[in-house]
C-alpha cells in the first residue's frame, strides 16, 4: 500500500524557517519523481518544488526560488522541503506527492498524495 506521510508543519514568524519531511512506504522510492505542493484557502493546489527520481532535475515555483530547497534520501525513503525566509503568503497546507512520471508532477496530477501538513506564517 502506497503511503506518504508529511510532518514538520507548524506556526512560524515571518522570516523564520521550517523543514518539512515526507516518509514514503509501500513502494520503491527510487522509481518515482517527487513533488511538494501547497493549497491556501480559496486557491488551487500548486506545485512548489519537484525533483526527479535520482535528483538530476529540480524545479521550483517562482514564488519560492532562492528560499525553498527540495531534497530526497531514497535509501531512507524520505523527502524534505527546507523553507527559509518564510512569508505570510506561504501559509497553506503542504502536501508531498509521488508519481512514476515527471510530467504528472509538473502538471500537478500525481498518483500518490500525502495527507498534508499545515504551515502558518504569522506574527
Amino acid at each position: 500500500q502506497v503511503q506518504l506521510v508529511e510532518s514538520g508543519g507548524g506556526l512560524v514568524q515571518p522570516g523564520g524557517s521550517l523543514r518539512l519531511s515526507c516518509a514514503a512506504s509501500g513502494f520503491t522510492l527510487d522509481y518515482y519523481a517527487i513533488g511538494w505542493f501547497r493549497q491556501a484557502p480559496g486557491n488551487q493546489r500548486e506545485m512548489v518544488a519537484a525533483i526527479t527520481n535520482y535528483g538530476s532535475t529540480i524545479r521550483y515555483a517562482d514564488a519560492v526560488k532562492g528560499r525553498f530547497t527540495i531534497s530526497r534520501d531514497n535509501a531512507k525513503k524520505l523527502m524534505f522541503l527546507q523553507m527559509n525566509s518564510l512569508e505570510p503568503e506561504d501559509t497553506a497546507v503542504y502536501y508531498c506527492a509521488s508519481d512514476r512520471y515527471w510530467n504528472n508532477i509538473l502538471e500537478a496530477r500525481p498518483n500518490n498524495w500525502g495527507q498534508g501538513t499545515q504551515v502558518t506564517v504569522s506574527s
